[in-house]
């Protein structure tokens, strides 16, 4: 069976190593400061590796669910990185939400090696990845993808190969654009209603009625109103990611227009010390900066 090495077992990694190891896949794995998923994946018989080119010598496949595009470069290059510890045909795949010229880089590298590198981005939250129920959004060598079809199978219900190298990344950043701008929408449209005097169920009933219903609305509704967070995640990541969508605009020379108000909303939550609150409490976030002097 094929072995695999996995680096970046935060919750997320750490779903993920837990649903391969339940399908019987030997595993490498490499963490950062949090061992908790670590010991976990140890614990059941996983190998902890020294840096990411052991990871990289000891696997078919390696695997990388990381934050930002900064951490994977530090992870793949270097005297210790993954690229270093490549032999000819081994697949590497970024399920991370990175930037897609640095994906593409990344991969040039990779191929240099005699070896592919896929972008896969996710959807869905970690007790979907605990599953194998996630949305992976697959791109790159499409020879590569096939080979490693199987795999994302065991980890996702809903699996896609979009394009060449990139692609995946480019729709995530799409994608959480768009989310997070509605997001932050309906975060303030909350806000207005208790500035208004109007009773958030209401406001939502009627919203719901109506083409603006979405499963994100409902998210933020079950934290205005039952204070109750379904969607966990950060204010500091959603920060991040429509930064990047507005960096690949920019890189596109075509800046983005829409993704400045949501991105000022979220910065403003980091500033005031709320960043590793999750995207639904975003309500509180308006409903101060709306409050009545």
């Amino acid at each position: 069976m094929t072995h695999i090495g996995f680096i970046g077992l935060g919750l997320m990694g750490g779903a993920m190593v837990a649903r391969l190891q339940d399908k019987g896949y030997d595993l490498t794995v490499l963490g950062n400061r949090d061992r908790t998923e670590l010991d976990k994946a140890i614990a059941r018989g996983a190998t902890e590796a020294e840096n990411a080119r052991a990871v990289a010598q000891s696997a078919d496949v390696i695997m990388l669910c990381m934050g930002t595009s900064e951490h994977v470069e530090a992870r793949m290059r270097g005297a210790e990185g993954v690229i270093e510890g490549l032999s000819p045909g081994k697949v590497v795949i970024d399920f991370g939400t990175s930037l897609p010229g640095s994906t593409k880089e990344l991969a040039s590298e990779v191929a240099a090696r005699e070896c592919q590198y896929l972008d896969a981005p996710l959807g869905r939250t970690p007790s979907h990845g605990r599953e194998g129920l996630l949305n992976i959004m697959g791109a790159g060598d499409k020879a590569a993808f096939d080979k490693v079809r199987p795999i994302f199978d065991d980890l996702g219900e809903n699996v896609f190969h979009l394009g060449p190298v990139g692609t995946g990344h480019t729709i995530k950043l799409i994608n959480n654009f768009f989310a997070m701008t509605t997001a932050s929408a309906m975060a303030e449209a909350f806000a207005m209603a208790d500035r208004a005097n109007v009773d958030r169920q209401s406001l939502f009933e009627v919203m719901a009625a109506g083409p603006l219903k979405s499963g994100m609305m409902e998210f933020i509704r079950n934290y205005a109103v039952d204070g109750q967070v379904d969607l966990l995640f950060s204010v500091e990541n959603a920060a991040k990611d429509v930064g990047y969508y507005t960096l690949m605009s920019e890189d596109l020379n075509a800046p983005s227009i829409m993704s400045q108000c949501a991105l000022s909303a979220l910065e403003s939550a980091k500033t005031r010390g709320d960043g590793r609150k999750m995207v639904p409490e975003m309500v509180d976030v308006f409903a101060s900066l709306l409050q009545k002097n």
